[in-house]
């Protein structure tokens, strides 16, 4: 064979072979250059804290809304290529979630095909009425607000406690939702909630309450959660009202007057308010007033079920938080001189 037939059959052989060591070290720098992407962080701005994937969303679809918002600057394979790899292609749910500083592609497509969708919370605060119950749930961001415009009635329908008044009936906790939940939900949630609560409390009451009902206890509750915010009087308070109650006094509670006057309250309560006649008005009316005044949280419900013993039938606040407790009108009446008209003898 000649020289130049030899070097005729070499070069096309050494063409092959660099042929082949370029796509192999194409596959070698795209395989290193896809690894840097599925464990690189995504671009995650400050100010951005969620991706919303639609219902029905193909995943091309998908990937088009992560790089419209900036994620990632990678190849659209890239995402493809590590979907089938983690065997989630076609296992990606629709819905909110969250994006972390320090998130990676491989852990953004975990959270999707897991449902890990974003979940919020929203708190009912101890003490809040109904009416700031619903102006804070109407600022709550991402919460459908399905009851907007309806009347109190019309929600307790909606969310199945038809006939029922709103007032003290949800249970100030801390509720999670996500996007798509609304108003209704956490209502409804709450409300059960509440019920549980009663329930489960009631029925170790202490004996010989003069509560005749779970709905007297939430009432009585109520104002004992909006007359202190301090764990170690509520109690103590508890126990006033009920030894009044037993001794058919007045409850004289100046939040529940402050509650029946509505929005003539405009933050002082003054004598003619005390004597202006509301069903609220516990200086007019005896007994517990028609409805809670406020939601109570579950401490101000175990103390209105577990007053505190002792003699004590009036209190005054003290100007710090606490109150004075006293047993007799005089002695109470000393105690309004010192701690608010401030004639201390």
């Amino acid at each position: 064979m000649s020289e130049r037939s030899m070097r005729g059959r070499v070069r096309p052989r050494m063409l092959l072979l660099l042929a082949l060591l370029l796509v192999v070290a194409a596959l070698i720098v795209g395989w290193r250059d896809f690894h840097r992407f599925s464990v690189a962080p995504l671009n995650v701005a400050a100010k951005q804290d969620s991706i919303d994937v639609s219902r029905g969303s193909s995943f091309k679809g998908i990937v088009a809304e992560l790089q419209r918002h900036g994620l990632s600057a990678a190849n659209p394979w890239y995402w493809r290529i590590l979907a089938e790899q983690m065997h989630v292609a076609d296992k990606l749910h629709a819905g909110e979630y969250a994006l972390e500083p320090g998130m990676t592609p491989r852990q953004l497509l975990a959270n999707m095909a897991a449902g890990r969708v974003l979940q919020r919370n929203f708190t009912i605060v101890d003490g809040w009425t109904f009416s700031e119950l619903r102006q804070a749930l109407a600022r709550a961001p991402q919460l459908k607000h399905d009851s907007e415009g309806l009347d109190d009635a019309t929600i307790m329908r909606r969310i199945g406690a038809g006939g029922e008044m709103p007032e003290g009936r949800f249970l100030p906790e801390t509720y999670a939702y996500v996007k798509g939940d609304g108003e209704l939900d956490i209502l409804k949630r709450a409300h059960l909630a509440m019920e549980k609560t009663l329930a489960s409390l009631w029925p170790g009451r202490a004996p010989d309450l003069p509560l005749a009902t779970p709905y007297d206890a939430l009432i009585l509750a109520s104002i004992v959660e909006k007359e202190t915010g301090r764990a170690d009087e509520r109690a103590r308070i508890a126990g006033v009202f009920v030894r009044r109650l037993r001794d058919h006094m007045l409850l004289q509670t100046d939040p529940s007057v402050i509650y029946g006057m509505g929005a003539r309250y405009d933050g002082n309560i003054r004598k003619s308010d005390l004597t202006t006649d509301t069903p609220y008005n516990t200086y007019t009316r005896p007994g517990l007033p028609p409805t809670p005044i406020a939601l109570p949280g579950k401490p101000a419900i175990e103390a209105a079920l577990h007053p505190a013993a002792g003699d004590s039938l009036y209190f005054v606040a003290r100007g710090d938080g606490g109150h004075v407790f006293a047993s007799s009108l005089a002695e109470h009446n000393r105690n309004v001189d010192c701690y608010q008209r401030k004639h201390c003898r």
